[in-house]
Parts: C-alpha cells; sequence; structure tokens
C-alpha cells in the first residue's frame, strides 16, 4: 500500500500546507489537532470542551485511514498551561481504554493563545 492522505476539510490545511493524517503503512500519523470545530470554526472556551472536539476529529481521521484509538502507540499533548491538562484525563482514559500508548505531554504556547490543547498521535494498522 502506497502513502495515502486524510484530509478534515479544514481551510487551514490548503492554506498551511498540511493534511489531518498520513496513512503510510504499516503508520498513522495524525497532525496536531485542536479543539476547533472544523465545520463551523467554533473554538470552547474551556480546555474539556476544546479536548472532546479534537479527540472528535482525531477519531474520525483514524478512521477513514483504517484504524482507531485502539490501535494509537504514541500521543503528545501540547498545553500552554499544565493546570489545564487534568481536566481532559477522564476523556482521554475513556478514548484510550485498555489501550493506552505511550504519551508526552508538553507545554508550550499554541498558534492562537485561545488553544488549550493540541494533540497529535501515531496509530499501527493492524495487518
Amino acid at each position: 500500500m502506497t502513502r495515502r492522505h486524510v484530509h478534515s476539510g479544514s481551510p487551514y490545511e490548503a492554506r498551511v500546507g498540511y493534511c489531518r493524517a498520513v496513512v503510510q503503512p504499516p503508520f498513522v500519523f495524525v497532525a496536531g489537532t485542536v479543539g476547533r470545530d472544523p465545520e463551523t470554526g467554533d473554538l470552547p472556551a474551556d480546555v474539556a470542551g476544546q479536548c472532546a472536539n479534537a479527540l472528535r476529529i482525531i477519531a474520525a481521521a483514524l478512521e477513514e485511514a483504517g484504524a482507531s484509538f485502539a490501535d494509537v502507540v504514541r500521543v503528545t499533548y501540547y498545553a500552554p498551561e499544565r493546570a489545564d491538562f487534568e481536566a481532559c484525563w477522564p476523556q482521554l482514559s475513556a478514548a484510550f481504554g485498555a489501550h493506552p500508548p505511550a504519551s508526552t505531554m508538553v507545554v508550550a504556547g499554541l498558534i492562537d493563545p485561545a488553544m488549550r490543547i493540541e494533540i497529535e498521535v501515531t496509530a499501527m494498522l493492524r495487518g
């Protein structure tokens, strides 16, 4: 299987020059994903709402690539405030369930000060 690109429809993909995910078997690389709804442009004010949106966007990209959260082997979280991260733990635990990936959390500024979390994942396709 050759490389395949997964697009979310976000206008930023064309403007910035990236896609939501790249499928390069046996891996799926999902770009850093924030909680801005790609259809409406809405960005919840709270980190939990942004995390929920980001997880939905990631889940859709993984599904289109032929994977799921159970296939994620690595996740990196970026947040401008370390105190915000704990509010996301219940959602992250629910998403990854019995298949927790290796993870890293980095405290870093994001491209928009209103953004509270960005999540990127790498999954392995079952073969």
